[in-house]
């Protein structure tokens, strides 16, 4: 079992800390499918509600908060039945606007991992505004239903009411809806590939500047994030920050990381190479790759 895990296992009641351990491997990223789900709440004796609260130390060991040493770990659950764990990422010394979310995390998780709607959010304290106006641009946001420790479950309308949305702007496939965009790029390059793949299923209705980023260890392997937009624009999810905070999910060091590249489209109405640039010199002495690409 990872050493980061250890301590919050001891949290967990016995019953289901026993049925989650084998569960617990070296590669453990945080993604339970939904029959390992079946067998823990078989084996504890709990309801599943009370599972993945019980869960909540779990995912928040997974966080990286240098700055306010504050560990919040969330729980997404997809329309399969499979959970999406994420946690809150801070990056040291740096602007807070590059700080992840754990209920971003855990959505972006799910997101990354092929889920196209949310239906539940299991948190260990209550979201934030800038949460639940990220949470209410996905499929069908403001029903998804929102658990927190010691208290009724509610969807999200009942903590955001008069929601501004996607709606508003006439956007009406919201993020996490089943759409691409097709780009042209001649490349042999698989890191570049897979980039493309990802900013083509990147959602940025607003301002056209698909984009993902992928991220690179010294031991060749890859983490990915795509650009997320928002309604109320300064919610929207940075790929840079989603790549960096699915590398942390998976219990790499930013110091593992060898090469970073960003790929975005030649329409957009912004740029995110600057931010990009930003957090990660912040966390690796490497130079970003910048490619722009056209579509179709």
């Amino acid at each position: 079992m990872q050493d980061r895990l250890i301590r919050s296992i001891t949290q967990l009641p016995t019953p289901l800390a026993d049925a989650l351990i084998p569960m617990l491997h070296q590669n453990f990223a945080g993604h339970l499918d939904a029959q390992q789900l079946a067998t823990l709440t078989s084996a504890s004796k709990m309801t599943e509600a009370e599972v993945l609260l019980a869960l909540l130390p779990i995912a928040a060991a997974l966080a990286k908060p240098p700055i306010s040493e504050f560990y919040v770990g969330a729980i997404a659950k997809g329309k399969s039945g499979d959970i999406y764990m994420g946690a809150n990422l801070e990056l040291p010394g740096e602007a807070l606007f590059h700080s992840v979310h754990a209920e971003q995390s855990a959505i972006s998780h799910a997101w990354l991992s092929g889920e196209s709607q949310i239906v539940d959010i299991i948190v260990n304290a209550s979201p934030c505004g800038h949460c639940r106006q990220f949470m209410n641009e996905l499929v069908e946001g403001s029903k998804i239903s929102i658990h927190l420790p010691a208290q009724e479950s509610h969807p999200l309308a009942y903590y955001l009411p008069y929601a501004f949305g996607p709606k508003d702007l006439n956007v009406t496939s919201p993020l996490m809806a089943k759409q691409q965009t097709e780009f042209a790029l001649d490349s042999a390059d698989p890191m570049i590939i897979e980039g493309l793949d990802h900013a083509g299923l990147s959602y940025a209705p607003y301002t056209q500047s698909f984009a993902a980023v992928v991220l690179e260890t010294r031991d060749g392997a890859t983490y990915c994030g795509r650009y997320a937009e928002n309604a109320a624009f300064n919610p929207s999810m940075l790929p840079m920050q989603m790549a960096l905070s699915n590398l942390v999910r998976h219990n790499r060091e930013f110091s593992d990381i060898s090469r970073a590249v960003l790929i975005e489209s030649s329409q957009g109405k912004i740029s995110l190479v600057g931010a990009t640039m930003d957090a990660l010199h912040t966390v690796a002495a490497i130079e970003l790759e910048h490619i722009v690409i056209d579509p179709v």
